[in-house]
This record gives C-alpha cells, sequence and structure tokens, in this order.
C-alpha cells in the first residue's frame, strides 16, 4: 500500500512502484498527449489472487503449461502502466511517457485508440469481488499524482475499461466503487 506522502513521478515513473518494465509498449503517437485514466482489473488464472502470473504476463513470459486458460493468452502482447495488487502494492510496467497496450479497440468521445493517450491502471481483481481497502487508498494516491503530473485527466477523464469498450469489455465491474473512489479524490 502507499503510504509515501512525497510520492512523485519521475521521467515517467512512480518513485514508490516496483519496476517490473515490459517490452510490450511504443511511443504514443503525439508526445505529451495524456489526458485520459483507465481503470481494469485482471486476475491470473481467472478469479485466483496473488503469485507470479500476471507480471509474466505483461513480460510476455507466463507459461501455457501452468494453467489451461494460460492456453489461450500466452502470446497476447498486453501491458499496462500500473498494477495495484491486493495489498495495495504498485507495480509499474512502462512509462508514464509511452504508450501501453491495455485498451485494444477503444473510443472515448469520438475519439478512438485511447492507448494514444490513455494511462492504463489494473487492480488486481474481478468484475464481481470487492476490491480492498489498500487498492482503494493506492489507487486514490496515485491517481491524485497522475492528475497534478498530467492536468488534462480531470474527474471526467476517468473511466473504466467497460466505458470505452462497451460490450467488449465489463471491468472494472460492478464490484468497483465509482462512488468512494471518486469521493475520495475530492
Amino acid at each position: 500500500m502507499v503510504t509515501d506522502t512525497r510520492l512523485q513521478i519521475n521521467t515517467g515513473w512512480l518513485s514508490c512502484a516496483k519496476r517490473s518494465e515490459c517490452d510490450h509498449f511504443d511511443c504514443r503517437p503525439i508526445e505529451h498527449d495524456i489526458s485520459l485514466l483507465v481503470i481494469h482489473n485482471i486476475s491470473l488464472p481467472p478469479g485466483e489472487f496473488g503469485g507470479p502470473h500476471i507480471v509474466d504476463f505483461f513480460a510476455g513470459k507466463l507459461q501455457p503449461d501452468h494453467h489451461p486458460f494460460f492456453e489461450q493468452i500466452y502470446q497476447m502482447r498486453v501491458s499496462s502502466h500500473l498494477l495495484i495488487r491486493r495489498d495495495g502494492e504498485i507495480v509499474q510496467f512502462v512509462g508514464f511517457e509511452q504508450r501501453a497496450w491495455h485498451a485494444g479497440v477503444s473510443s472515448f468521445q469520438g475519439r478512438t485508440r485511447c492507448n494514444d493517450f490513455s494511462i492504463g491502471i489494473e487492480l488486481e481483481g474481478t468484475d464481481n469481488d470487492a476490491y480492498s481497502e489498500a487498492q482503494y487508498k493506492s489507487l486514490v494516491h496515485v491517481t491524485k499524482v497522475i492528475m497534478h503530473n498530467y492536468p488534462a485527466i480531470s474527474l471526467g477523464r476517468i473511466v473504466g475499461h467497460n466505458d470505452i469498450a462497451p460490450g467488449r469489455k465489463t471491468d472494472p465491474g460492478s464490484s468497483f466503487d465509482w462512488a468512494q473512489y471518486r469521493q475520495q479524490l475530492g
């Protein structure tokens, strides 16, 4: 969980995050065009928490023989900027100035290709399991720092994956407490 009140972003990286850099990113088409924050969820295997599988997935090192579900996804090249684990630990895979591959086919306010202008945060969880208080605390703290460093991200430009890919994605799901999150952002 984030408790450091001096949390800051240096050259696109959070000072308190565990770094687990991956190769699944590229340059943004318009530099300094960061104006959207997208909240996701992930659990690997589905519905199970903890372990190395999410990090392995984003690093392209997921082993297909470790779980039957992994056979379907191990060759996918996806990433996120951040992962917030159940205990509030923050892992950063891609610097914010780079384009992570988290949104897929997406659109926000008529603009497509949301990866081009967004930051993606994965919460370790599922659509239907409540997120932990430690996750909310870390998410709120990180969101405030992101909004300070990227002022084009306003409260109205913080969305769920389901909002930018309706009918295709459902995360962060009904278990995510948007009212609590927005209230804590002030």
